[in-house]
């Protein structure tokens, strides 16, 4: 099954990122991942709104945004205001989770609802109804080029079969580790979007390697 690629920016080189993102807009990718880390509920930080607002004067393709921040509900209106595709936030910072999701949908976004490795599938079925995506972390959050957790295979089946017993709509997106060596197999699994960082900028060729990875998937 054929799947959408969302290249994540936290692989760029931050020196040239806008050089970086024009090759994206000029790519065959269909999304731009940014993922919002805050050192509170992920060991790391990445960048906030300066970053952002500097980046939606140049992107074009539709921007993917991942918080990975604690009491993430203080942010979605500035968050939204950057019309995202899908603005995912994680199950295990949202106190109310219900709240939260109808909050980002309210503002005329996708929600996305993410899940950390350790999470089970299971605990989404009261809500699955409400998501647009399901982002299936692949690695524990935090940092990029993290190797890549094969029981998410697994998950990724788990979460197709929840979505599809309820006969919800949710996307299945996966984010960590990701390559061409398991791009299919994810795609296989019932992932509809992917995220690749390293797999997109550690290459030669950034154009290349995403023309590379979409079609392994098919």
């Amino acid at each position: 099954m054929a799947c959408k690629l969302s290249p994540s920016i936290l692989s760029a080189d931050f020196g040239i990122l806008k050089d970086q993102i024009g090759i994206i807009n000029e790519s065959t990718a269909d999304f731009i991942h940014v993922d919002v880390m805050d050192g509170v509920f992920v060991p790391n930080i990445s960048f906030g709104f300066t970053i952002l607002d500097s980046l939606v004067s140049y992107v074009r393709k539709p921007l993917d945004i991942h918080l990975m921040i604690a009491d993430a509900d203080k942010y979605l209106e500035r968050f939204a205001a950057y019309k995202p595709e899908y603005l995912t936030v994680h199950f295990e910072a949202c106190q109310h989770l219900n709240r939260t999701v109808h909050a980002i949908r309210s503002l005329g976004v996708k929600a996305g609802i993410a899940l950390n490795p350790h999470t089970p599938v299971a605990l989404l079925e009261e809500i699955i109804h409400d998501a647009d995506l399901v982002l299936i972390m692949s690695v524990n959050p935090g940092y990029g080029g993290q190797k890549f957790i094969t029981n998410s295979f697994q998950k990724i089946r788990k979460t197709k079969a929840l979505i599809t017993e309820n006969n919800a709509a949710a996307l299945i997106e996966v984010d960590g580790g990701v390559n061409s060596s398991n791009i299919k197999l994810l795609a296989d699994a019932g992932a509809d979007i992917v995220v690749a960082g390293n797999a997109v900028f550690g290459a030669a060729d950034i154009k290349e390697a995403i023309i590379e990875l979409k079609s392994s998937c098919l």
